[in-house]
């Protein structure tokens, strides 16, 4: 019953829960995909803070991110080294902006500096482009008819005011 590990201090769940848009309950679990990651270089005692950051290759192969044509500029945008490797913070914080909780203009802030942060290429905008129909096309006629548009704005109600 008191065998239970620590992970983190009541005072870091706090500072996390403070900083990010995740429940107590939210941030262990995530601490516990991340060790999933790498179990041989993520402890699971985070009261001394370590030190360690996992590599970008990791990250990018999670199923939430593998899909994403962008996964790599996404996770290079929360590294502090530019490369791609994400400290557990740095992780927290990524998560937490790309979280439903997170309001609009967070979420804006970071697709600018994922997006926009240089010019995209012709081939960025072809595949931004075909995703967005591919998302937006109800039929998979490869189309937006009328119907796919008026359900594609009815999800995005900032887009008629």
């Amino acid at each position: 019953m008191g065998n239970k590990q620590t992970i983190f201090t009541d005072e870091q769940l706090d500072a996390y829960q403070d900083c990010t848009f995740f429940t107590r309950k939210e941030i262990l679990r995530l601490h516990g995909r991340y060790h999933e990651l790498a179990p041989h270089l993520v402890p699971m005692d985070y009261t001394n803070e370590p030190d360690c950051k996992l590599p970008l290759a990791l990250i990018v192969n999670m199923p939430e991110l593998k899909e994403n044509p962008f996964r790599n500029r996404i996770v290079e945008s929360f590294s502090e080294d530019g490369m791609g490797n994400l400290s557990f913070n740095e992780f927290v914080d990524m998560f937490s902006v790309l979280s439903e909780m997170a309001p609009r203009e967070l979420k804006a802030i970071y697709a600018f500096k994922i997006y926009g942060n240089e010019e995209l290429t012709p081939e960025e905008v072809e595949l931004v482009c075909e995703k967005t129909i591919e998302e937006a096309d109800l039929d998979g006629d490869n189309k937006l008819s009328f119907a796919d548009f008026e359900n594609m704005i009815s999800r995005a109600p900032d887009f008629l005011r």
